[in-house]
């Protein structure tokens, strides 16, 4: 398996379309060499803890008529990619530290890219408040992780230095966007690429390690 990283944010509309194309490639292609780690960043990290009023938050950040067009475009290209987003049922846009330690935690359990596509199926396609403990602990349940063990953790400050610093190193080696995917410790992509171009990148693997 090849190690691809990928930093992302569970509330970031484009690292969900990004991992629907690549999952596009894989099935065309009939093979996944990937071996998926999913690293943290916020879109908003500074973020109250209880969240805000979607509609509020993205007055503020956008402009509400600028906001509209911008999404527009997002769903446009969700729909492209076979996603169904649903921006019309968010009401409250999260922080999302917690969602991160769930997904860290998620790695140890190996069911961490499950964890990853059920809180994007919430948010995106539910309109639900992945900042919400009981949900989360509900994702973690449905994952197959032990609800009460995640339920204590969540109740501590388990993981939060190490959440935070993963983060910070990802800034400090120029990460401003998501999703980044880093392929084998050291090929970059940026963006929600698509699917023809991981579908070369599958052949230049095959290719190298076909023997000569």
């Amino acid at each position: 398996m090849i190690q691809l990283d990928v930093i992302s944010d569970p509330i970031c509309p484009w690292c969900y379309i990004g991992k629907a194309n690549l999952d596009a490639a894989t099935r065309a292609k009939g093979r996944n060499p990937f071996d998926l780690s999913w690293r943290p960043f916020q879109l908003n990290p500074d973020m109250p803890k209880g969240g805000m009023n979607r509609r509020a938050y993205l007055a503020a950040k956008f402009g509400t008529e600028r906001a509209e067009k911008f999404y527009k475009q997002i769903e446009d290209h969700a729909r492209e990619a076979g996603l169904d987003v649903r921006f019309d049922l968010i009401e409250t846009t999260p922080n999302t530290f917690d969602a991160h330690r769930l997904i860290r935690w998620a790695r140890s359990a190996d069911v961490q890219t499950r964890v990853v596509e059920d809180l994007f199926l919430r948010y995106f396609t539910k309109g639900e408040n992945i900042g919400d403990r009981d949900l989360l602990l509900d994702v973690a349940e449905s994952a197959g992780m032990d609800r009460a063990i995640v339920s204590d953790l969540l109740e501590t400050d388990a993981d939060r230095d190490l959440v935070a610093n993963e983060e910070a190193t990802a800034r400090k080696i120029g990460v401003n966007g998501v999703p980044t995917f880093i392929l084998a410790g050291k090929h970059v992509l940026t963006g929600a690429q698509p699917p023809d171009l991981w579908e070369r990148v599958l052949d230049e693997l095959a290719g190298a390690a076909s023997p000569a």
